[in-house]
């Protein structure tokens, strides 16, 4: 029989220095066999869906974590069987067991930052928990389990009956968005026993501490004082009157989202330009191009024209195309175009970005965009993406929406939003004629781009889309 050795895998940090994600869903089950590279589990960061591939090849022990649960960097979520000739453990592995079937210990966790899967590391403390960075969106989790004490101890003890789960400052470790959960619910934490790693109080167990196998999403009764409370039934007079709200907790994409958002507006002063255009020509424009051969088999959209008439018009306006180093107290110029596009999924908005698009024709245009756009809606844009956008784009127009005043990508100088290509008369060659048109909203960092700035840029993408031949006399 050959000999064989239990192995971790520890969730690697996934881009960035991100401290925790969440286990979505499993691939694969206790016993399965897999193979190297093989896509063993789906997570969600604070940027987006991810999946992971097995470091091993060999057979599934232990699933070390439920989906639903928000596991930090570092900590094991799966072991593996796996034959002791495999060589050395690949990055983010630990080996957690002897060279014979059936002997295991526990390993040491790495008392430094080891490369994973994708970069390094989040830093681990001697505990062998990673160091969290500060976050301005949520409080974090705080630091390790404090050492067990007699329940006879006064003040902090824990319930008769359950393991010491709390934090250094007595309060019960759980994450933010289950402590949200148990508020909402009217639910003391200290009541409840934690069945996650270390005694770590999870969303399942809140649940299952107010009322057994409950839904994921919690649906809620209004009450007279306008506080929510579970929907219950009842009998008699006060019986439940339906369900008014549906509550589900704030985490992943949408949680970043709404922390970027909110750091934007109250960070970045806002000034927001409008301009209406006929875009007829482009339209035609686009209808023979979609009609020749060099496009045929591409999806070509008027984004597609938009975005190269945006690119076009920041060779002039490089004001636009910079950020604020509030640190280093610089403006920070860049001479290439990282192009986002924000896209609205199922788990929020999201705005990744083309990388150099300004290098790119507009074949290669057109297909980086229909790759970020399927991309962004299957929930599979890579953490990489997601960073480093210099400038945004956002299509209000495919709701049906003419114009509004959109929110700068944080740590971006500006954000053009396209409204909806409409019919309407238009004055055309000193007769009133029924024309396409589109109205265009630019908001910009006013620190980083003044007002003629931000005119001159949005006049320049206008008139390209009024007359597509005008950008011969801008290039």
């Amino acid at each position: 029989m050959s000999a064989t050795m239990i192995k971790e895998f520890r969730l690697p940090d996934l881009g960035e220095g991100l401290t925790e994600s969440e286990i979505l869903s499993w691939k694969v089950a206790v016993g399965d066999t897999v193979s190297l590279n093989q896509v063993i589990a789906e997570v969600e960061t604070a940027k987006a869906v991810v999946e992971l591939p097995s470091p091993f090849a060999g057979v599934v022990k232990e699933l070390h974590e439920q989906p639903g649960t928000v596991v930090e960097v570092g900590k094991p979520i799966v072991s593996f069987e796996v034959a002791d000739d495999a060589g050395a453990s690949p990055s983010g592995a630990q080996v957690s067991g002897g060279a014979q079937a059936g002997e295991s210990t526990a390993a040491a966790a790495p008392a430094k930052r080891e490369p994973n899967l994708v970069g390094y590391g989040a830093v681990l403390e001697s505990s062998g928990r990673p160091a969290r960075r500060t976050r301005n969106f949520a409080a974090s989790v705080t630091g390790s389990v404090s050492a067990s004490r007699p329940v006879s101890e006064p003040a902090e003890a824990p319930a008769a009956g359950l393991p010491d789960q709390t934090t250094g400052n007595g309060r019960p470790r759980s994450t933010p968005p289950v402590r949200k959960l148990a508020k909402d619910l009217g639910v003391e934490l200290s009541a409840v026993r934690g069945t996650g790693t270390d005694g770590l109080i999870t969303r399942e167990d809140v649940l299952n501490f107010v009322g057994g196998d409950l839904a994921p999403v919690r649906h809620l009764t209004a009450v007279s004082d306008g506080a929510a409370v579970p929907d219950q039934a009842s009998g008699g007079r006060g019986a439940s009157r339906g369900e008014r709200e549906v509550r589900s907790p704030i985490k992943g994409v949408r949680k970043a989202m709404a922390a970027a958002m909110v750091a934007s507006a109250f960070t970045a002063p806002h000034a927001t330009e409008f301009l209406t255009v006929d875009v007829t020509p482009t339209m035609d424009l686009l209808a023979k191009l979609k009609a020749g051969k060099a496009f045929s088999g591409h999806k070509l959209t008027p984004l597609t024209i938009v975005a190269k008439a945006v690119l076009i018009a920041l060779r002039r306006n490089p004001a636009l195309n910079s950020r604020w180093d509030e640190a280093n107290q610089e403006v920070v110029q860049f001479n290439y175009v990282n192009l986002g596009i924000a896209a609205a999924t199922p788990r929020g908005l999201t705005v990744p970005n083309i990388k150099d698009a300004d290098t790119m024709s507009l074949l290669e245009l057109s297909e980086a965009l229909t790759g970020l756009t399927d991309s962004a809606r299957a929930g599979k844009t890579a953490p990489a993406e997601l960073s480093g956008g210099t400038i945004s784009i956002t299509n209000i127009g495919v709701f049906g929406i003419d114009a509004g005043t959109p929110i700068l990508n944080s740590g971006e100088a500006a954000i053009l939003a396209m409204g909806a290509v409409r019919k309407a008369p238009w004055e055309f060659q000193n007769e009133v004629a029924l024309r396409q048109v589109m109205t265009l909203s630019l908001s910009f960092d006013h620190r980083l781009v003044d007002g003629e700035q931000g005119s001159r840029f949005l006049a320049d993408v206008g008139a390209i889309l009024a007359e597509p031949g005008m950008v011969l006399t801008m290039i």
